[in-house]
């Protein structure tokens, strides 16, 4: 089989950093993925491309077969990912084109499949940090280096959707201080950890969230025209990005299952 050394799990298929990949088809113990995986080559470097949501962004939120997708990565030998996701943001800290690398998540979700080990026994991965602080360092520098709108540092609460907030939740996300919001980080993000994997979050920030004073409701056309014109910068940070990626460290990520069991 194809194999890769990096994954990006895009927003949309759009945003796939290279033309004429080749499509690979990978069954899984836990199904199949959101749709084929795409392998190219940026910059010297085997590239395995998934759009998330499906080809055509099919697939809602709450239903993503996220086990199936993470674990197809890893089958076809991604050790890092690097994952953007549509966000909203919570302050008019961030503008709407901004990529957040956010360093902490609050999962908000429910019912979804969350993790690779349910039985018999416990292993209880360490997420203190639960994005790759290597290769969220990589993404920043290069994006600085390229003088794209890349910010460091923040906490996204990741929501179950299908929906957007209501005021009253933005308003509350607000208080605690979050900076983010979205419906898909997790359990992402913890399954690439169960895989002892490197996992980077991208957080595209499309519109700003209902709960800050003076913004109206968010509406799907808004976001998907924003994300339509956040596309191009966000390739060039992904055509940047990849050939300044590199081996897997000896790091947290890479030894997560060291003192995971009970």
């Amino acid at each position: 089989m194809t194999e890769a050394e990096i994954g990006i799990i895009g927003t949309t298929a759009e945003t796939c950093p290279f033309d004429d990949g080749e499509d690979v088809v990978v069954d899984t113990p836990y199904g199949f993925p959101s749709g084929p995986v795409s392998i190219g080559e940026v910059g010297g470097k085997r590239v395995a491309f998934l759009a998330r949501r499906g080809e055509d962004g099919q697939i809602s939120p709450p239903r993503i077969p996220s086990r199936a997708n993470v674990w197809a990565l890893r089958e076809l030998g991604v050790r890092r990912i690097v994952a953007p996701v549509v966000s909203g943001a919570l302050s008019f800290d961030f503008d709407v084109g901004d990529m957040v690398v956010c360093d902490q998540y609050v999962d908000r979700t429910w019912g979804r499949d969350d993790t690779y080990y349910d039985g018999p026994g416990a292993v209880l991965v360490a997420t203190a940090r639960p994005f790759c602080d290597d290769l969220g360092e990589t993404v920043l520098r290069v994006g600085g280096e390229l003088g794209l709108p890349v910010l460091g540092g923040g906490t996204a609460v990741v929501t179950q959707g299908p929906r957007y907030s209501t005021t009253a939740e933005s308003v509350s996300f607000r208080a605690m201080g979050w900076d983010l919001v979205n419906m898909v980080s997790y359990p992402e993000s913890h399954l690439a950890r169960e895989l002892e994997l490197c996992y980077a979050n991208i957080s595209l920030v499309t519109d700003h969230d209902v709960g800050i004073a003076g913004v109206g409701a968010v509406t799907t056309r808004n976001v998907a025209r924003s994300l339509a014109e956040s596309t191009g910068l966000l390739k060039q940070l992904l055509l940047g990005v990849v050939p300044e990626i590199g081996p897997q460290p000896d790091d947290e990520c890479s030894n997560a299952l060291g003192r995971a069991r009970l």
